[in-house]
Parts: structure tokens; C-alpha cells; sequence
């Protein structure tokens, strides 16, 4: 009898986890644009001081570009609405008045993949507060999903051209619709068509010592990109006027810590434009140290489009860079 007990305890273990990892993998496939985001609230906090709160983090605008477009494309439900394929949406935000206050974020409730934000309180008081508190890690966890998203589709229909690998010993995950459209001894430039300018990859390598100090940091940047822009990315002629691209000399770019391709990193998110001639447009870098081949590996996504919105074109740079593989040749 013993015998039998222990083994029916063990049984049922067994049929129980089955059970559970069933339901996990009968989970259906998250469906929604890229960026777009399902908030659940009720009207009267989605109209009030939550509400506000909620736009102010979610709804802000996204750093580095021409004129303000927000991080996510909301769309707001009551809880009585949340069904069907709502429910499937990748990034979900759950903001509710409750006996329970916490903030947390859950993964693959009722599809996969999907991150939802859980935001609770007692009061509107505690759910600001926890709003506060919790956006930043929520924000960073749907766009860590969204790139994933983003990189996924790519790999439907890649660029097989070897510029990068020939030139730097790298590899990008590169939607096919980009093509190479010049090539030097350090520079590769590729680039795709939009319907109202181009969206550009670049790369390019510098001496391992290049950034000496943070104090000098950002007009090193700079200098380097006007230098690179002056030399390799010219603009329409003017008469009497030499033309290129240079980083915008009115706004500062903005300098942060990154980890790329398993590398240290910096990204830089500015504004760049056309030296003597009326363009401009967002930039997105990424300056990699890496020490294996003793040097600092610059890539590079900027977009032209002139009275067009931004956000999704530097996203696609952005998940395109952060692909990138070193070393990919093999060595003998």
C-alpha cells in the first residue's frame, strides 16, 4: 500500500505538469504592430490623474527625433471589453483599482509572446505612485520585445551581400530591401527606398583609443561623424557651397550606456543635417569596443524623410543594429 501511494503521488506530479506545460503550449500567437500597446483601465482613471500619469510615462516622447512621436501607440479598454483578440496583443498594460497594491510584470498569460504590466492600488494615490516606480522597468521590458518582434520578421527575407563581412568581420540581420550603395576601404553605406526619402545603415571602424575621456566625450562624437559625414556622405550640389553631412550643430546628441553583440557600447541618439542645405533628420549609433580586433566599431542608422513620422523607420535601425555579430569569417 505504501508502494501504491508513493507511486499515485508521483503520477500525479507528472500528469499535473503535463497538464501545465500542455496549456502553456496551446497559448496562441500575440498578434499587434510593432510598438503598439493595449492599456486596460477603466474610463474614469483613464480620464482622471491616472490617466495623465499613464501618458506621461507611455505616451512620452521618443529621444533623438525631428518632433515629438510617443514611445508606444496607445489603445485604451475598460476591463469589461478585454477579450478576444485584445487578449492576444504583445504588450499589454493592466492599471486597476483594487484591495491590493504591487506592480509587477507577467509573461505569456494568454498568448506568447507577451509581457503584461500589472499596476494596482488602493487608492489613485498608490497607483501613481507605483506607476512611478514600475514604468521604466515595464517600458524597457516591452521594447526589449519589440526589437525581438521586429528582428524576428526580418529573418523572413535577409540581405545576402558580404560588404560588412569583407570589410569589418561583422554581420547584421538586414531585411533584403536594403541594398549596399557604396563601399570604401572603411565605410560601407546600405540603404532601402521609402516612399518619401531613404532609411540608411552605415559602418566604419576607429582606433581602439579614440574616446580618451568622458569629459570630452560628446565633441569627440561629433567630431567624428562631421569628419566621416564631410568625407563620405556628401549633399545636393550648391554652387559655391560644399555640401555634406554633418551632426546638428544646434542640439547636442544625446549619450548613453549600451551592451551590443556581447560588447561594451555607447549609443548616441541625435539630430544630424545637410552642412549649407536645408535637410535634416534622425540619427541612432552605436560606437562598440571591440577589444578583440583592437578597435571601436561604429554603427550607424539614420533616416531622410522629410514631413513623415520617424519612430517605426529609427526602431527598424535600432533592431537592426543590435544584431550584429562579430567574427563571423572563419578563421584559419
Amino acid at each position: 500500500m505504501k508502494r501504491l501511494g508513493v507511486f499515485s503521488m508521483v503520477l500525479f506530479l507528472v500528469l499535473s505538469a503535463c497538464k501545465e506545460g500542455s496549456k502553456k503550449s496551446y497559448l496562441p500567437e500575440s498578434i499587434g504592430a510593432i510598438n503598439n500597446l493595449t492599456i486596460v483601465v477603466e474610463n474614469d482613471l483613464w480620464n482622471g490623474d491616472v490617466g495623465n500619469k499613464i501618458r506621461q510615462h507611455f505616451a512620452a516622447p521618443v529621444v533623438g527625433l525631428t518632433w515629438d512621436e510617443p514611445l508606444f501607440n496607445i489603445t485604451n479598454v475598460p476591463n469589461s471589453v478585454f477579450s478576444g483578440a485584445l487578449r492576444k496583443t504583445r504588450a499589454v498594460l493592466y492599471v486597476q483599482q483594487d484591495s491590493l497594491n504591487l506592480a509587477h510584470i507577467k509573461t505569456d498569460m494568454y498568448a506568447t509572446p507577451q509581457k503584461i504590466g500589472v499596476i494596482k492600488g488602493r487608492t489613485t494615490e498608490e497607483i501613481i505612485a507605483n506607476l512611478d516606480k514600475k514604468a521604466a522597468e515595464i517600458i524597457a521590458t516591452f521594447k526589449e520585445q519589440e526589437i525581438t518582434a521586429a528582428q524576428k520578421r526580418f529573418l523572413r527575407s535577409l540581405n545576402k551581400e558580404k560588404a560588412l563581412e569583407n570589410k569589418f568581420d561583422i554581420s547584421l540581420n538586414i531585411p533584403s530591401i536594403y541594398k549596399v550603395g557604396r563601399e570604401e576601404d572603411n565605410f560601407v553605406w546600405i540603404d532601402h527606398l521609402i516612399p518619401k526619402g531613404t532609411v540608411n545603415v552605415i559602418a566604419y571602424s576607429m582606433p581602439a583609443n579614440s574616446f580618451k575621456t568622458d569629459s570630452t566625450l560628446v565633441k569627440d562624437i561629433v567630431r567624428m561623424r562631421d569628419s566621416i559625414g564631410g568625407k563620405y556622405i556628401p549633399g545636393p550640389d550648391v554652387e559655391g557651397k560644399i555640401t555634406h553631412m554633418r551632426t546638428e550643430p544646434a542640439f547636442s546628441p544625446n549619450v548613453f550606456p549600451a551592451e551590443i553583440g556581447g560588447m561594451k557600447a555607447i549609443e548616441v541618439r541625435g539630430i544630424w543635417d545637410i552642412k549649407n542645405y536645408p535637410m535634416a533628420g534622425p540619427f541612432l549609433m552605436y560606437i562598440l569596443d571591440d577589444k578583440e580586433n583592437n578597435r571601436q566599431l561604429v554603427l550607424e542608422g539614420f533616416t531622410f524623410a522629410p514631413a513623415t513620422e520617424k519612430r517605426d523607420y529609427m526602431f527598424q535601425l535600432e533592431a537592426i543594429l543590435k544584431t550584429v555579430r562579430i567574427n563571423v569569417k572563419e578563421k584559419h
